[in-house]
């Protein structure tokens, strides 16, 4: 429905810096606060090889940018191969064994930590990367050890979140994965543990009901819907929204977020470059379908940032091409703060999904998704086609809010359920619908 369209000023919200406090999982368990109960919408990047390719200057200058872009988790891998050394040719590990951990690498870690901090930003720390536990054959006692290490040394930092696992199936050296997350809630336990899986894939497949794991993580992956041929994958292909409705319903209860989606600039199915690419308009589906589905936030992901490539490299991976220090500027990364305004933007821990607000579903990228607390509803099309939806009040306002800009469009007083997104229909003409009753 179109009427009356006039464009509004930015949605006024609050963008104050979160609180440099431990965060804790909600009452409701669906979602993240900080320790004074204020909400935490988890904004993530994925930095996973900052610590290996950026000097300190250049890290400080990396989470200032993601700062000013509204960013507040950097998921960063800690050890992604046996030789890992940082830019100053310090070793993370003494005879490639997680038993005897270096010590420069740490003090490195130790900065890009207190770093991140002052900047509001919490590490999203992934131990070892599933690789790594797969080539060294790595036993219980040596990630128990390990564990201790990292545990003893960051527990008194405020802004640490643990990922334990690494793109890796959680039945893959599942006694190893169960190690350490036992040995980091014994030893830490005042900080948020998860898993990180393969693609195509959950945490909770494999640790539902594990006593360390506080929220689940999905990695829904970089296949096209065409490319989805394994037998061994559930049959959601793109629609990541499906992962998160399934872990949004599983008890006990437990937050949920896509922690890698396809990542911009990245070619479907990662391995073969001649294959389109990943763009902004995918990077936002990804986003507003999970996080309407009911994740407790969303972690955006950019091919050369996330390996952090630098002219000077000889080579990359998966194709890409832009220096690390230009592509945080790729648009998805800064179209990502929207999403975080107009979640924070109404009653936070009320929200639930629902999606029988929707008269007439659509399939694939024609498919509809909508969330709502008491007084107000957001429904979020990526098609921008014409729908109708089954009224949750009697009397309504709405307007359109471009997922693009963070602008809004006035609509006014709803008068019928059918609604009509600007432009013409097409990929990446996405908007989001805003309700809010008026019955007060």
């Amino acid at each position: 429905m179109r009427t009356g369209l006039c464009i509004l000023s930015l949605l006024v919200l609050t963008t104050a810096q979160p609180d440099p406090s431990r965060l804790r999982v909600s009452p409701d368990k669906h979602f993240f606060q900080t320790e004074k109960g204020e909400p935490f919408f988890w904004l993530g990047d994925t930095g996973w090889l900052l610590l290996t390719r950026l000097t300190r200057e250049q890290t400080g200058k990396y989470l200032e940018d993601r700062h000013k872009k509204g960013f507040n988790v950097i998921q960063v891998m800690l050890v992604h191969g046996l030789t890992d050394t940082d830019v100053y040719g310090d070793s993370a590990l003494r005879n490639k064994n997680l038993a005897t951990p270096g010590e420069a690498y740490w003090q490195h870690l130790d900065y890009v930590v207190n770093k991140a901090a002052e900047k509001g930003i919490y590490l999203a720390l992934v131990p070892v990367w599933g690789g790594v536990v797969k080539a060294a054959k790595t036993t219980p006692a040596q990630a128990k050890a390990y564990a201790t290490f990292l545990a003893h040394r960051y527990r008194d930092k405020p802004n640490i979140i643990w990922m334990n696992g690494g793109d890796i199936k959680g039945s893959d050296y599942e006694a190893v994965w169960n190690t350490i997350g036992t040995t980091l809630r014994s030893e830490d336990p005042n900080h948020l543990i998860t898993f990180h899986p393969r693609g195509r894939a959950s945490s909770s497949f494999w640790f539902e009901q594990q006593p360390w794991l506080d929220f689940n993580s999905v990695q829904s992956g970089h296949r096209s819907y065409q490319q989805d041929t394994s037998r061994d994958d559930p049959r959601y292909g793109e629609d990541n929204w499906r992962y998160i409705e399934a872990d949004y319903k599983r008890t006990p209860i437990r937050p949920v977020l896509d922690a890698e989606p396809s990542y911009e600039q990245i070619p479907h199915g990662l391995h073969d470059t001649t294959q389109p690419r990943w763009t902004a308009d995918d990077v936002r589906r990804y986003a507003y379908w999970s996080v309407f589905a009911g994740a407790c936030g969303f972690t955006y992901g950019d091919n050369s940032v996330m390996q952090m490539l630098r002219p000077t490299d000889k080579g990359s991976a998966y194709g890409a091409r832009t220096p690390w220090f230009q592509a945080i500027n790729d648009p998805g990364a800064g179209q990502m703060i929207h999403l975080k305004k107009l979640m924070l933007s109404r009653p936070y821990f009320s929200r639930i999904p629902d999606q029988s607000l929707i008269a007439d579903q659509g399939t694939r990228y024609d498919y509809i998704l909508a969330t709502r607390g008491k007084d107000y509803a957001f429904i979020y099309t990526y098609t921008g086609r014409s729908f109708r939806i089954n009224p949750f009040a009697k009397q309504q306002k709405g307007s359109w809010y471009n997922p693009r800009t963070g602008e809004t469009i006035a609509i006014g007083t709803v008068t019928s359920p059918t609604f009509d997104p600007p432009g013409e229909p097409h990929p990446g003409n996405d908007w989001v619908l805003i309700l809010d009753t008026t019955e007060k």
